[in-house]
């Protein structure tokens, strides 16, 4: 069973975004009664608020913040309790994707202690930040000093945007299962686009296997 509250966490250019909205909107699709809450409030591009038309459509309830360019906590809605108040929600939590995004999540320190979350890293082998074994963990472990949370589950969303293949998933899942047996967290998901689902479905190891549609392009690759 997942747990009612999931926070997703990546550095910059992982897909963090465009996985926490496509897992927003398969939650909502399967009729659970899902929230989204922005709270990247350090990198102003690619924020899943900029989707709020579409995931409102699906019947997610979004949750954002007001953007100033730096971590600023007064910025934070109190909006964002309804996730920890209202147990009939499962909650989201678009994490900023690097340390001083993490301390965001010190504000509701309490709520947090409250709840059993699902802390999820995502991973892409194709950034330098992240590519090797021992650069994933040392950015999991300064996530998990700095929000002062245990990731619980590694995400595979390998890629390289529109020029994505096969071999990119397959080196990521491979990163993925290294840094499980380094860390002894589980991997949680393979993000992969639809189009490649069937042929990497049984290739992936561990994992759930979440075809997602790429929603959070670049201004000039809409209609591409």
């Amino acid at each position: 069973m997942k747990k009612r509250i999931q926070i997703i966490t990546g550095h910059y250019g992982s897909g963090k975004t465009e996985f926490a909205v496509n897992l927003a909107l398969q939650y909502a699709d399967a009729g659970v009664k899902t929230a989204l809450a922005d709270l990247d409030i350090v990198n102003p591009y690619f924020r899943s608020t900029e989707r709020r038309s579409l995931l409102e459509a699906h019947g997610v309830r979004v949750i954002t913040t007001s953007f100033s360019g730096y971590v600023d906590l007064p910025a934070i809605t109190p909006e964002v309790l309804t996730l920890f108040d209202d147990p009939s929600y499962h909650g989201i939590i678009d994490m900023g994707g690097d340390p001083e995004g993490a301390h965001v999540l010190g504000r509701f320190e309490k709520q947090l202690a409250r709840e059993d979350c699902d802390v999820l890293c995502v991973l892409n082998a194709n950034r330098p930040e992240t590519k090797t074994v021992e650069k994933a963990v040392l950015y999991l472990r300064g996530i998990e000093q700095a929000s002062g949370l245990k990731v619980t589950g590694l995400v595979n969303n390998t890629h390289l945007c529109r020029e994505t293949g096969v071999e990119d998933i397959l080196k990521g899942a491979a990163l993925a299962r290294a840094v499980s047996e380094e860390t002894g967290i589980e991997v949680a998901y393979h993000a992969v686009e639809r189009k490649f689902a069937e042929q990497v479905r049984y290739q992936l190891g561990e994992g759930e296997l979440l075809p997602i549609d790429i929603y959070m392009c670049k201004p000039w690759e809409f209609g591409l």
